[in-house]
């Protein structure tokens, strides 16, 4: 009963995931959170809460209390995280009480923020909390071997930020992040449509062209989609077409500061291990690994092959779970 209790929490921008040692990824919800402005009442979490956006009455707003990977809103994050491992608890069929807890954190973050989401989930009750940057749960999660000596590269496009890292002996050796992913991206495309159409479209519709006809490769199969929002000059609703190659250039100036921050992590890698990268190539992980064309693309600039994990959504939450018997081997070793 004991080791069930061993949890590992993605608390992404986008996505919260939760591990369990047991039963693998048991949550896998939108970090959103729906709150009455009157009364501070939490109305739903996850993807109740995410469904609502953009949807609500005015006193009922939905939240998302993550921003850039770090904690925006300290009091929410602790309801959200309350309300979602009580999901998690009705899952796994048992109680949750003082559960060891590994939570990832972004390389960035600084000792501030990592206090804040450990004080997030030890305000649940948690037993331990300790915690693994994101970089290392997303290698993990990737089935690299990162305990051996030399280079694992890792790069991980999540909601609001791009971690690139390279891992060696367990360790990072170079890393580094970039608030650049795919909330950047939504972005991009709202202000696209409102600048070319003067039409208003909302953060769901644009996350559906991202994935629907987004693209990182400016060689691509023009293909065109259908979207509705609402025209700035009437106020009524307004159905236009959107073509792909129209969306990649919106997308081209994030996709351009991902780029280089793989590059500069890839110039701050020793020599000894340059030679693993040319030979292994980097691992992607992260929904924005899954936009079209991202692989190909990134193959091409950097002249080295790129593989995508095999799970690269729960990557980083299935990492951050296995850590838990890492961290365990490191306490025992220090006694």
């Amino acid at each position: 009963m004991f080791s069930s209790a061993e949890i590992g929490i993605d608390l992404g921008t986008a996505n919260i995931l939760v591990y369990s040692k047991s039963k693998g990824v048991v949550l896998n919800e939108p970090c959103v959170v729906a709150i009455d402005v009157n009364t501070k009442q939490v109305m739903a979490v996850g993807t109740e809460a995410k469904e609502m956006v953009g949807k609500t009455p005015k006193n009922i707003i939905p939240i998302r209390p993550l921003k850039d990977g770090v904690i925006a809103d300290y009091d929410v994050t602790a309801q959200l995280l309350k309300e979602l491992l009580k999901k998690v608890s009705k899952t796994l069929g048992m109680s949750m009480r003082k559960p060891n807890v590994i939570v990832c954190t972004p390389s960035g973050s600084t000792s501030v923020e990592r206090r804040a989401i450990h004080n997030a989930v030890s305000s649940y009750g948690a037993k331990q909390v300790h915690l693994i940057e994101e970089p290392v749960a997303a290698a993990i999660g990737a089935d690299l071997p990162v305990d051996e000596p030399y280079a694992n590269v890792i790069v991980d496009i999540g909601g609001g930020t791009s971690e690139v890292g390279i891992i060696s002996f367990g360790g990072i050796v170079s890393c580094n992040s970039v608030r650049t992913a795919g909330d950047k991206m939504d972005e991009e495309i709202i202000q696209h449509i409102r600048k070319q159409y003067n039409i208003l479209i909302g953060e769901r519709t644009a996350e559906n062209i991202k994935m629907e006809i987004g693209y990182a490769h400016p060689n691509h199969k023009e293909e065109t989609m259908e979207i509705r929002g609402r025209d700035m000059v009437t106020g009524l609703p307004k159905t236009i077409e959107v073509t792909s190659t129209e969306i990649y250039a919106s997308l081209k100036e994030s996709l351009e500061q991902i780029l280089e921050t793989i590059r500069s992590t890839l110039e701050e890698c020793p020599p000894e291990l340059s030679g693993d990268i040319v030979d292994n190539g980097i691992v992607l992980t992260g929904g924005g690994s899954q936009l079209n064309g991202m692989q190909e693309w990134l193959a091409e600039e950097l002249s080295v092959p790129v593989h995508i994990a095999p799970n690269p959504l729960e990557s980083v939450a299935i990492g951050t779970g296995r850590a838990l018997k890492m961290i365990h081997k490191l306490q025992k070793a220090a006694k």
